[in-house]
């Protein structure tokens, strides 16, 4: 298991974009938006993990909700799994929570969980299944 990602919340996923790559020389892989999650992300690939922005395409987003709360800033880790309804049912069997029962679409339709930060030392931490990346 590695981390594939740290996905950070913005107010502008454009702004945010020219920092990371006029700041630091990230390469920015073009927009996508993940209706089923309302936000429109970007990543940027570093060495063998990635750095997602997350912008909300709705106030009801999940993301939204987390810039009203909290402000821009590092929503979650994302670690990829080799299975992960294998790696669901061995979390839940030493008392993780899983915010899902079933794993939903994510960036390139890969399969994405999320566990429930008060199961995780207060981080918000998403699962993905290898394959594209």
């Amino acid at each position: 298991m590695i981390i594939d990602h740290i996905g950070i919340a913005v107010k502008s996923l454009e702004n945010a974009a020219v920092k990371y790559h006029a700041g630091m020389g990230l390469k920015i892989e073009k927009p996508t938006i993940i209706k089923e999650h309302k936000v429109r992300m970007v990543m940027l690939p570093i060495g063998e993990s990635k750095i997602e922005l997350l912008e909300p395409t709705e106030k009801s987003s999940p993301i939204s909700k987390f810039l009203d709360k909290r402000g821009e800033g590092v929503h979650h880790i994302c670690f990829r799994v080799e299975n992960i309804e294998k790696k669901i049912k061995a979390l839940k069997k030493v008392g993780l929570e899983v915010l899902e029962e079933v794993s939903k679409s994510g960036y390139k339709g890969q399969k994405v969980v999320f566990l429930h930060p008060k199961s995780t030392n207060g981080v918000l931490i998403e699962l993905v299944e290898e394959g594209i990346s």
